[in-house]
């Protein structure tokens, strides 16, 4: 079962939107599984943050569970000023903080995916993998394998190909593990 006092809150209480949000906008690399911790941090800290998350299914201990998930693995979105920004960094969550140079259209892409979330409909991490992209398998068995994208509806599938016999093989992949070569 669902339990949504195990996660932190997409924004923080008392905002409704994202254009709230004051100050210089960043975003923190999180280190590995750190978004929803450092969510909790900025929370106490009264920084203004989004993480959007999602529900999923796992499957741990033999049984089938909800779980939310961050929509961006290791990302998290803050504003605030220069002291703000420096006690995220003191938190040890995070490997770096990226400067969003065009703050309004960062702000439109949050928001459209906040009113994604609360509209209730099914969302889903959608890569930028593009069918004929060269692109490398990010995680799993497949790591650090590259391959041609050739399909990508229902069933994401590349190519591995050997070059010198002219010849290769497909194979069906999940686009989430995908990142551009």
């Amino acid at each position: 079962m669902l339990k949504l006092s195990d996660n932190p809150p997409c924004l923080p209480d008392g905002l409704q939107t994202i254009h709230q949000f004051e100050g210089t906008c960043w975003v923190a690399h999180t280190r590995a599984r750190a978004e929803k911790v450092l969510a909790r941090d900025l929370l106490s800290l009264g920084i203004n943050y989004f993480l959007p998350m999602a529900e999923k299914s796992a499957v741990w201990g033999g049984r089938k569970r909800k779980v939310l998930t961050p929509l961006f693995p290791s990302y998290v979105f803050f504003c605030g000023d220069l002291r703000q920004r420096h006690r995220v960094l003191a938190t040890n969550r995070v490997c770096q903080v990226i400067v969003v140079h065009d703050r309004q259209q960062l702000v439109e892409e949050l928001e459209a995916i906040r009113l994604a979330l609360n509209s209730g409909l099914r969302i889903d991490l959608y890569p930028f993998v593009a069918v004929g992209q060269r692109c490398r398998v990010a995680r799993g068995p497949m790591r650090g394998v590259e391959g041609l994208v050739i399909a990508k509806d229902h069933v994401t599938r590349i190519v591995l190909q050997v070059s010198m016999l002219g010849q290769g093989v497909s194979l069906e992949i999940s686009a989430d593990v995908l990142e551009s070569a």
